[in-house]
């Protein structure tokens, strides 16, 4: 199975909600630790890579996607 790729913008879901009640989060910064912002609060954390891909559970909302909808 082919690992996933995650970029700058994407929206993801998380396994467990953040206190806010959210699992929602925006990513602001990948490499080896990741960058997130709550899309419910806008708390922002870092997260070290692996423990960002075990907690993960897809990507919602792909950053790709919204560049392509603001053009039209």
């Amino acid at each position: 199975m082919e690992k996933a790729q995650y970029e700058v913008g994407d929206v993801v879901r998380m396994k467990k909600p953040h206190p806010c009640g959210s699992k929602e989060w925006k990513i602001t910064r990948t490499g080896m630790d990741f960058g997130l912002k709550c899309e419910g609060c806008g708390h922002f954390v870092m997260m070290p890579r692996p423990k960002f891909e075990k907690m993960v559970r897809g990507i919602l909302r792909p950053a790709a996607e919204k560049e392509t909808s603001n053009e039209h």
